[in-house]
């Protein structure tokens, strides 16, 4: 077992049992709101590690809340919480590039989601997630992990200003 498994597993772990209660709590709202059809999870399939395929599972929210169901699938050595962004099976693996961030586990987290996020051009979250792929240690795993918080919590109060509002309607 590799250093960045260990922390993986001991992270996800750890989240998972201190985030339990919330889990619970969001998975039940979730389940009574939208109705019998519906339920809590959203499935969708992706290209994990060596371009093996997984059901990667999620709230079906569109608040941050959404990514919780991904501390199983870390536990599980599926994903790892820092790493490139989870892809649709096939996308652009023929390529090199495509090759190159299959040889890493997608994360939770990772350069994209500190940087911008949804706000980057598509081109430029995949130079984010080609730079993770090649440069990646754990100190800078651990700094990822340290930054993203923060990057959540300053989108979602930039999407509460009357600006932001605004700009949507």
């Amino acid at each position: 077992m590799t250093v960045k498994r260990a922390v993986d597993l001991a992270g996800g772990l750890a989240l998972l049992l201190l985030l339990s209660p919330l889990i619970a709590a969001v998975a039940l709202s979730l389940t009574l709101g939208a109705g019998s059809t519906a339920g809590a999870l959203r499935r969708r399939p992706v290209g994990g590690l060596g371009g093996r395929t997984f059901t990667m599972l999620t709230f079906r929210t569109k608040s941050p809340l959404a990514a919780l169901p991904l501390l199983l699938h870390v536990v599980r050595g599926q994903m790892s919480l820092v790493g490139p962004c989870p892809l649709a099976p096939g996308h652009r693996e023929s390529t090199g590039d495509g090759r190159r961030r299959l040889s890493v586990r997608p994360g939770m987290t990772g350069l994209w989601q500190i940087s911008g996020r949804s706000e980057l051009p598509w081109e430029e979250r995949e130079l984010l997630d080609l730079h993770y792929v090649d440069h990646h240690w754990l100190g800078m795993d651990l700094a990822i992990l340290a930054r993203t918080l923060p990057a959540v919590r300053k989108r979602r109060a930039a999407a509460r200003t009357p600006l932001a509002t605004a700009r949507v309607a």
